[in-house]
């Protein structure tokens, strides 16, 4: 069937302009970039909203609950984002609107899920999608019987992803909350003396080899990249690349040891993870070397750093793409520590780290059951 033949299809209305026009009192304002961050699990009570005087001013519209919105205009368009209201809501004009008449809104939601809407975007450059293709998109529509099928078996599914999800944050939590016991709040400053990071340690910066060569690109030392950091340790599988040592002997990167800190100064700003074996990173990591582990326990230190990650993003510039420099870095201080407390914490990250590692392997299972069955279902 049609989707204009199971369905009511529309766009919002223009958005009021101002910070007046909007407050925590009337109903929710939903924006084209509310989409991600409410499909994170942020509560539409939680987003602007927009009392009765301002919504006659603009005629603004309230649409029902259940209604599955995604962008029809603009970038956002090409995101693919699809969201289901669990509330009446005014919505903006560069969403579609579709509201269910002639099917389960669930089964429709996990269907334009596998269909992206951007699939009928014509020009990506200008990035827009007709009302009128929406309602000719062809929807496969089974018994209602058989809908409420699928979403069970889907929604069971997503339940069980959203859990791990959960429990890998919540894991998160409880280390900052051991290291806030045991150390203090560094975005306070720290309980204990310290000294500047760039007294313990010396640094070294990644560099990219020359695109001139391919084949430097077909070795078996991993090259890595900022996206990559943040858990505690990565090895090779983690590597945007693998190059050859032609690679490093003819360019400005590195081969950097084992056992070493890598820290994100561009793009991944105040990320950082101890390296398992020996690799090579771009420019947009440094290396802190020659930690004298008899000291300081790497974990220590890493954990100390993620603790600074409100003062990097205060202090972060840039022309075109913001970061620190290594000075900042060198600047941060460390609390002196005995190193039996450090080794405690670092046992105590070790083994939640097991538990994480457990949760996510079921999570990456959910995760590719979810996508076979929405293959098996709408494929």
């Amino acid at each position: 069937m049609k989707l204009s033949e199971m369905a009511v299809i529309s766009a919002g209305q223009g958005a009021p302009q101002g910070e007046s026009a909007y407050g925590t009192e009337g109903i929710p304002f939903i924006k084209a970039g509310d989409l991600a961050s409410l499909l994170a699990g942020k509560k539409e009570s939680e987003i602007q909203h927009v009392n009765e005087s301002v919504a006659k001013k603009h005629r603004l519209k309230i649409y029902p609950a259940g209604s599955i919105l995604f962008a029809k205009s603009g970038m956002s368009c090409m995101k693919g984002y699809v969201y289901k209201t669990e509330s009446p809501c005014y919505v903006v004009s560069h969403l579609a609107i579709i509201i269910p008449t002639g099917c389960d809104g669930d089964y429709l939601k996990y269907y334009f899920q596998f269909h992206k809407p951007n699939s009928l975007v014509k020009d990506t450059a200008y990035p827009s999608i007709s009302l009128a293709d929406i309602g000719e998109m062809e929807i496969n529509l089974p018994t209602q019987v058989e809908q409420q099928k699928i979403v069970n078996e889907l929604e069971k599914v997503t339940e069980l992803i959203a859990l791990r999800k959960e429990q890998l944050a919540k894991l998160d939590q409880l280390i900052k909350s051991r290291f806030i016991e045991l150390f203090g709040d560094i975005a306070n400053g720290p309980k204990y003396s310290s000294v500047p990071l760039g007294t313990i340690c010396s640094t070294l910066s990644g560099g990219t080899p020359t695109t001139r060569f391919p084949e430097y690109y077909q070795g078996d030392i991993p090259w890595i990249s900022t996206p990559y950091l943040g858990n505690n340790h990565i090895n090779g599988s983690s590597a945007k690349a693998y190059i050859t040592e032609a690679a490093i002997k003819n360019s400005a990167t590195h081969l950097i040891p084992a056992n070493t800190i890598m820290f994100g100064i561009r793009v991944g700003v105040g990320k950082s993870s101890i390296i398992d074996e020996p690799m090579c990173a771009n420019q947009d990591i440094v290396a802190l070397m020659d930690i004298d582990t008899s000291k300081y326990n790497l974990l220590f230190i890493k954990h100390v750093l993620d603790g600074y990650q409100s003062h990097f993003d205060s202090i972060k510039k840039g022309a075109t793409i913001l970061g620190v420099t290594t000075d900042d870095l060198k600047k941060v201080m460390i609390p002196m520590v005995g190193i039996e407390l450090q080794n405690l914490f670092a046992a105590f990250v070790e083994q939640t780290d097991k538990s994480k590692l457990a949760i996510q392997q079921s999570l990456e299972k959910l995760e590719t059951l979810k996508k076979s069955l929405m293959q098996e279902c709408f494929g």
